[in-house]
């Protein structure tokens, strides 16, 4: 895994990529930008165009870590922006689009061309929208939708930009990959790589692909819950399948979580930022993994809230789970049964959790073993039948 850092839509992004990694995949599986899609996958039809430094690039054949340190802007980036909402509204108007696949990187391209073009030349806007493939319109609305941006732009005295808004010249990119920068130019700004280390580039904030909302009761005090809930080895002690590798930063741990569903064994080991609040004894675990069999990575975060109950004596604990799941092992992520999984792995949880106040030994499984998935899958399956034959299944 290499760290990079990006500036995606005028947000700092730091995150880690795998070098085979494209950047297209880097914003959509992992910043879940999807408006930036992917047609052929081979740099031809232009779905997945996007603007790197001010220039348009083929994000499907562009490795994220050569663009460590440059500015990128997607197809969500132009919302606000002017020449972006006259061109929707052309292409509404001209019946520009039709199924819309085409349409993000179309788009982009023609932002560009109104830029750069000092006149509506149509041959010009064929020649420079030739690169963005369409199987629907036949071209002639999107030609005309361009074609009426820029002469009404130039009417109201708005010329083209020199270089249609270039910060460089050269390959998109150039100058920003990991130990294959050229070297800086006189005159030519330079964009500074991130220091920061590769353990902390796993955090930027995400929207969970799945989420999970539960809640278990524990019979002490919310203060002493939340004491425990500090200590990191504790907690992890009573996760199942969890261990960790490095607890030298109370706010930062590196572990690994392993998983077993029947054939598929996984070994997630990655890291995770630990925040508490003690005012409302709330508190949040974000981290990410990759497991190297598979190719698999996931991201994911843990919210919880303790709430007194019973006066005081008792513990509500609310737990919200998210995860993104992508690879090999996303096909089994997007199962319900992976849902009822890991909702029953939070019931094993609380399990060990009520055991440790009590002051005794989660125990050797819940430490070291995997999550096991037979075990679960079982309970899942008499969960299930109970509540098809209205709870006559005994376990």
């Amino acid at each position: 895994m290499t760290p990079l850092a990006l500036t995606v839509n005028r947000r700092g992004v730091e995150l880690l990529a795998e070098p085979r990694i494209s950047l297209a995949d880097v914003v959509r599986d992992e910043l879940d930008l999807t408006g930036t899609h992917l047609g052929c996958e081979h740099g031809v039809c232009g779905a997945c165009t996007v603007l790197l430094d001010g220039v348009l690039a083929r994000s499907c054949i562009t490795y994220a870590v050569a663009c460590d340190g440059a500015d990128v802007t997607t197809i969500e980036g132009l919302d606000e922006d002017d020449i972006a909402t006259e061109l929707r509204a052309a292409f509404t108007r001209e019946h520009a689009l039709q199924c819309g696949y085409c349409t993000p990187g179309m788009l982009i391209s023609a932002r560009d061309l109104v830029m750069r073009l000092p006149d509506a030349d149509e041959h010009q806007i064929r020649v420079g929208m030739s690169g963005n493939l369409c199987r629907c319109t036949g071209y002639v609305g999107i030609v005309r939708a361009v074609g009426s941006v820029i002469a009404e732009r130039r009417a109201r005295g708005i010329g083209p930009e020199a270089d249609g808004g270039r910060k460089c010249l050269g390959p998109v990119g150039s100058g920003h990959g990991h130990e294959m920068a050229a070297p800086p130019q006189p005159g030519v700004p330079s964009i500074p790589r991130s220091a920061t280390p590769a353990a902390d580039l796993t955090f930027a904030d995400f929207t969970p692909a799945t989420s999970i909302e539960q809640s278990f009761e524990v019979v002490y005090p919310p203060e002493q819950v939340f004491a425990l809930f500090g200590d990191v080895a504790a907690v992890a002690a009573c996760l199942p399948g969890a261990s960790l590798t490095s607890v030298d930063d109370p706010q930062h741990v590196e572990g690994e979580i392993r998983v077993q569903i029947g054939p598929i064994v996984a070994s997630f080991a990655g890291n995770a930022r630990i925040e508490r609040n003690p005012v409302d004894m709330s508190g949040r675990i974000i981290g990410s993994g990759q497991d190297q069999r598979s190719r698999s990575t996931t991201r994911g975060e843990i919210r919880y809230r303790l709430t007194p109950i019973a006066e005081g004596a008792s513990t509500r604990v609310d737990l919200s789970i998210g995860y993104t799941l992508t690879g090999l092992l996303a096909q089994v992520g997007r199962s319900g049964l992976v849902r009822d999984l890991a909702r029953r792995m939070v019931t094993e949880f609380a399990g060990n959790l009520d055991r440790k106040l009590q002051g005794v030994a989660p125990g050797e499984r819940a430490a070291s073993q995997n999550i096991n998935g037979l075990g679960l899958l079982l309970g899942v399956v008499r969960e299930r039948l109970a509540r098809w034959l209205g709870g006559t299944v005994r376990g």
